[in-house]
């Protein structure tokens, strides 16, 4: 286990930017993708997850919380052994302070208790007042009737965000919102982001299963349902910590960034969610540092994503304030959910063929690399949407090329991804998503051995040479107007939690 660092250590840290001293690593071969492959091992992985676990279970909350003692001290776990590796890499610890949220909710309808969640960033109030259901998917202001106005919102999921639904909610004057799922089973956890919003402000809400919604909708039919809806909100700032890595050696000026969140929810030590992630790009970084590269190549360690991708987007603000900053990442890599015990392999739909949203000019290139290196191993892949619910999503708005792997999160194995994935068909990709059951017991070394493999074959790839990407200083521009496009784009698709990439049915 490595060295903890204490909070003032922390803050020490991140005082200092990153300065690439001189290059100790000329003498070192080039890298090479077959020899980064044959290097990763399961026992790598295993040794790593049972430390990371290990942090979480040492806390009260039994979890690595953005905020809390367990996610600092993955913080200072990641660095302990970035600091073995100070002759290959700078690193920096970069604070920033978000807004935390810690809720709890309940209802009923007609007296009967549900089975309900609170959102995140949810506000504490305790009401009893009519159920009405909104119209449509409750997307627009206009899918609100005048009867809103002092009641219990009941609103189905999908197309917008959780927040979007809960503002127009409290624009409308109700005095709670029940939101309820469009897949079977809870909606998992979510967050409506943090306040405030422009559509209105937001009322306590909690969420509930489709068929709890269903009943209520069939109640309503026969007349007036009377509910509650009670939650108790812990909202604070607090300073959390994003880690940025990045190779001595390589051109500066062209960087390959990967990125992982170190975050976990509340409810759980997340060794999947994302400690594979958070393990995977750093046991990438160790092996990689035997090698020179052509590229320079940047690792981050997200915090803050589980509450809206705060870190990722925080870090994109800031390259935002000094000039040339975004320009010099050729290319992000998103490694979120990576041994998901029901798992499928799945990369972003980068050329838009499936689900007909295109990442910007580069993330097509990156799709093929991936699902060619898994045909080359007669291993199927499939495609996952550009749906924003992970960290890349602030570097498309900046038009800069992305892609990634993903091994599922609450998701449905469908006919289709049975047969191509085996696995329990019809049962989530991971039933322990998001909950106290995503430890290492539950992690999937057959998803995640082979995942890992092919994410240090892209860096090869990628630190020797961009070329089979298109060049960025002509398709910038168009990259981030796809971008704004991919923003509108997901306003329309069926998803509504910020926090893992989306594996539609196909």
């Amino acid at each position: 286990m490595r060295s903890t660092l204490t909070t003032c250590a922390l803050l020490c840290a991140a005082a200092a930017p990153a300065v690439f001293a001189e290059d100790a690593t000329k003498k070192l071969p080039p890298v090479k993708a077959l020899a980064l492959q044959k290097a990763i091992s399961k026992k790598a992985l295993s040794t790593k997850a049972h430390e990371l676990e290990d942090l979480a279970y040492s806390t009260p909350g039994r979890n690595r919380v953005m905020g809390s003692e367990g996610h600092n001290s993955t913080v200072a776990w990641i660095t302990g052994y970035l600091d073995e590796m100070s002759d290959f890499y700078t690193y920096e610890v970069q604070p920033f302070i978000a807004l935390y949220s810690d809720a709890n909710g309940t209802a009923t309808a007609d007296g009967d208790e549900l089975e309900a969640e609170a959102f995140e960033y949810s506000p504490s109030g305790d009401v009893e007042a009519d159920i009405v259901a909104v119209d449509n998917l409750g997307c627009e202001a206009s899918d609100y009737p005048d009867e809103v106005d002092g009641a219990i919102a009941l609103i189905s999921r999908g197309e917008c965000e959780f927040g979007l639904k809960t503002a127009l909610a409290g624009g409308a004057g109700a005095v709670a919102a029940i939101i309820y799922n469009n897949e079977q089973g809870l909606i998992g956890g979510g967050t409506l982001g943090p306040p405030p919003r422009p559509e209105g402000e937001y009322v306590p809400v909690v969420g509930v299963a489709r068929r709890t919604g269903n009943q209520i909708l069939n109640a309503l039919e026969d007349g007036a349902v009377t509910g509650t809806v009670t939650t108790v909100s812990d909202i604070h700032n607090v300073t959390t910590y994003n880690v940025i890595a990045e190779t001595i050696c390589g051109d500066h000026d062209n960087v390959l960034t990967l990125g992982a969140h170190s975050d976990s929810v509340i409810d759980g030590p997340g060794l999947n969610d994302d400690g594979s992630g958070t393990i995977g790009i750093l046991e990438a970084a160790i092996q990689l540092s035997s090698y020179s590269t052509n590229n320079a190549v940047r690792f981050c360690w997200w915090s803050g994503e589980e509450f809206g991708l705060l870190g990722s987007t925080h870090y994109v603000e800031t390259l935002n304030d000094t000039a040339g900053a975004l320009d010099k990442i050729k290319l992000y890599l998103n490694f979120d959910m990576l041994a998901s015990p029901n798992y499928i392999f799945a990369t972003f739909d980068g050329d838009g063929s499936t689900f007909n949203l295109t990442g910007p000019p580069g993330s097509a290139e990156v799709e093929t690399f991936y699902r060619q290196w898994f045909k080359r191993r007669g291993l199927n892949i499939t495609a996952t949407a550009f749906d924003g619910r992970s960290d890349y999503q602030a570097f498309a708005d900046n038009g800069i090329p992305c892609g990634g792997l993903f091994a599922g999160a609450d998701e449905t194995k469908t006919p289709r991804l049975f047969k191509k994935f085996g696995g329990e068909q019809g049962e989530t990709l991971d039933p322990n998503y998001h909950s106290a059951l995503d430890n290492y017991d539950n992690l999937n070394f057959d998803a995640w051995v082979p995942i890992e493999k092919a994410l240090v074959a892209s860096i090869a790839e990628y630190a020797t040479s961009f070329d089979s990407l298109p060049s960025a200083k002509k398709v910038r521009a168009r990259g981030i107007e796809d971008g704004k496009l991919m923003r509108r784009a997901l306003e329309d698709r069926p998803f509504v939690r910020r926090g893992h990439a989306k594996v539609w049915k196909v």
